[in-house]
């Protein structure tokens, strides 16, 4: 017989609690998306209220919150994903009201609810909306279920959405006339001070860090269009970023700090010498264009097992609060909706912030609810104030956020009419301890095997992308679009790989992960980007420095 030890294929990750409420610093532009929702809320709630119809709120509400996304986007781009969340958001609100002019069947209504939410939750992460994600989308069509329609008012209601979604488009467009090259600044600067942050410490981290920065700055650069005349500096200054990564010892780290603190406000550009004159050809350009866009079944494969999760924990997370009597089983399928992250620890960590921050909005409401029953007007200025102070605080912590929140979605039930405290801060707590716990459940049912197989992918992405590199910068003149195309290729497979990674490392039961081959590989995709850099004539001199 063998004495050999049998291998252990799997293993059980234990679920961390530590750090889990830790506040964070805040995002450089927090109050832009809390002044933006404030900017498109107003105007329709104070209108209907003028009017004697604040009861049709929760249906402009629905285009208002569009305001929330897209902060990050340069303005070009910020164009198109505003319309297409407006699009999205109104479909969405179309189809729940529709199924609720046709059906008074609350389990049919949870399940279409569950769905709605699965695909919200797949198209989001596909496309990579960024903040809040799905849970806006899956928040309105789930309370819009519930209400009581008739299929002659579906289009007057949806009409309402769309015009607010509107207003929240100019709103989310109108800072791009004073500051018009804004997210793309800070994206740059965002590069730099990563950049900064490795060529000091030279860890593992950083560099991962400083990678996803610069990824994302060229991201930033490339969405704006056309190559004018603004932006040709800013690549410049991605490109001194790269530069540093490729020799961080011949780095100044505060120079690069210098240039990422001038790019705030609306301040000249500053102008790094360029180094080896590509930085003046549109390479970036002609590379992305060079590139094929991931097919769709490509991009949503791998989101199939969150899709699942959320379709099965909303679904009976909704089904439990139905079976206990909870009146509004929508905020039991929302919460269950807003946990979902990428893995099973992500996942418990914002269920856990999910049910602090609920819970303490539920002292907050009990707080502010005499102050919003003296007055519908008094209702409206309450529910502006804690949307302004949700977004204000939820970059800080997921649960900070949600204490503001709780009270203003229970404020936003009582446009319609005022009901009793008690009964609206009791079923909040319900639903929200069904949602979160019962989805955090099916988080754990529905295992993500696909998670070990995207690291394989990953990682021969990343074997392909170097030898592509390596075969470009072995010719004794390289073509430059081919390199930077090469470069760009390896850059992408390289954040990707560190992405499946970390979503790997945090699914509960999963096979052995092979760590050290993807470390080996990061380092192995990072030296051949230093390379291809200085290939490229990108690299300072010697006795220069950045």
């Amino acid at each position: 017989m063998s004495s050999e030890i049998p291998r252990t294929t799997s293993r059980v990750h234990p679920l961390p609690l530590a750090g889990i409420l830790r506040l964070g610093r805040p995002s450089d532009i927090w109050f832009k998306p809390a002044l933006s929702v404030v900017a498109a809320v107003a105007p329709p709630n104070l209108t209907l209220l003028a009017v004697g119809r604040l009861d049709l709120a929760v249906y402009t509400m629905a285009g208002s919150l569009c305001a929330l996304y897209a902060h990050n986007r340069p303005y070009a781009a910020r164009a198109r994903v505003l319309a297409l969340v407006v699009l999205g958001m109104v479909g969405g609100l179309a189809v729940a009201l529709t199924a609720a002019s046709l059906t008074a069947n609350a389990v049919v209504l949870v399940t279409v609810g569950a769905l709605l939410a699965a695909l919200q939750k797949a198209l989001c992460d596909a496309t990579r909306i960024g903040p809040p994600g799905n849970v806006i989308f899956a928040f309105i069509t789930s309370a819009s279920l519930f209400a009581p329609q008739s299929p002659g008012q579906v289009p007057a209601h949806v009409a309402l959405a769309a015009a607010a979604g509107g207003w929240s488009w100019i709103v989310g467009m109108a800072p791009g006339l004073l500051r018009p090259h804004g997210p793309e600044r800070r994206a740059v600067a965002q590069a730099l001070n990563a950049a900064a942050a490795f060529a000091e410490s030279g860890e593992a981290p950083a560099r991962a860090g400083a990678a996803a920065a610069v990824h994302n700055a060229w991201q930033s650069l490339l969405s704006t269009g056309a190559r004018s005349a603004a932006r040709r500096p800013l690549e410049r200054l991605v490109v001194r970023a790269e530069v540093a990564m490729a020799a961080p010892d011949d780095t100044e780290p505060e120079r690069l700090r210098v240039w990422a603190r001038a790019l705030r406000g609306t301040g000249p550009l500053p102008r790094p010498a360029d180094s080896g004159g590509t930085a003046d050809r549109p390479l970036g350009v002609e590379a992305e264009l060079d590139h094929p866009r991931r097919p769709w079944r490509q991009t949503l494969g791998p989101l199939a097992p969150l899709a699942l999760r959320t379709a099965l924990g909303c679904a009976l997370a909704g089904y439990v609060s139905l079976a206990l009597g909870v009146g509004r089983p929508y905020w039991a399928l929302v919460t269950a909706a807003s946990i979902y992250q990428a893995n099973v620890t992500l996942t418990w960590r914002r269920g856990v912030q999910r049910i602090v921050g609920n819970l303490a909005g539920v002292v907050v409401f009990a707080a502010v609810a005499p102050v919003a029953h003296a007055g519908r007007f008094a209702l409206v200025v309450c529910c502006l104030a804690l949307n302004f102070g949700a977004e204000a605080l939820i970059g800080r912590n997921y649960w900070l956020g949600s204490v503001c929140v709780t009270p203003m979605a229970l404020l936003i039930s009582e446009f319609a009419r005022y009901q009793e405290p008690g009964g609206l801060m009791a079923d909040r707590v319900l639903d929200t301890l069904i949602g979160a716990l019962v989805g955090f459940v099916a988080a754990i049912a529905v295992t993500n095997r696909r998670a070990g197989d995207r690291i394989e992918h990953a990682l021969a992405a990343v074997e392909r992308a170097r030898g592509v590199a390596s075969g470009v910068m072995a010719a004794e003149h390289p073509e430059p679009r081919a390199l930077e195309s090469a470069r760009r290729e390896l850059a992408s497979a390289v954040t990707d790989l560190r992405a499946a990674a970390d979503a790997a490392a945090g699914e509960w039961w999963q096979r052995a992960l092979p760590e050290e081959r993807v470390l080996r590989a990061e380092r192995a995709g990072h030296r051949t980007l230093a390379a291809a850099v200085r290939r490229q004539g990108l690299h300072i001199s010697e006795g220069s420095r950045v």
